[in-house]
């Protein structure tokens, strides 16, 4: 969203509209819609099911589960990758592994020492 704005900022400034008020008519209009599908998102679990989807299990008990990483074009050297950011270097260490609705992959490791990890090793990492 950030980027789309700054992006119809720096075109009503550019000169690309004819005034000024172009460039925030059309940055209202993305805050608008913004605002609206977050909202209409709250309350319908319809509408949610479109704008923010299940998360999609990529692992399970050390098993890349290939028919998913399929779907959703991930390889096993991403699904390495984003393992080895969450501090995990072998597939059986992995109790599940979902890709999340925003993007993000979550980790869950079968040893259970590791819930005490700080922040840092906790962060959303990002597949494909």
């Amino acid at each position: 969203m950030v980027v789309l704005i700054a992006d119809a900022a720096q075109n009503g400034m550019s000169a690309e509209y004819k005034s000024l008020l172009d460039g925030f008519a059309l940055i209202l209009t993305i805050v608008f819609w913004n605002y609206a599908l977050d909202w209409i998102t709250i309350r319908s679990r319809w509408i949610e099911r479109f704008t923010y989807p299940s998360p999609i299990l990529l692992v399970e008990n050390g098993s890349p589960i290939r028919r998913n990483m399929q779907k959703q074009f991930v390889t096993h050297e991403q699904l390495m990758s984003v393992l080895r950011q969450h501090g995990i270097e072998n597939l059986s260490d992995v109790k599940a592994a979902y890709l999340e609705g925003s993007g993000h992959t979550s980790v869950i490791p079968h040893d259970a020492k590791r819930r005490g990890d700080t922040d840092t090793d906790r962060e959303h990492h990002r597949v494909g």
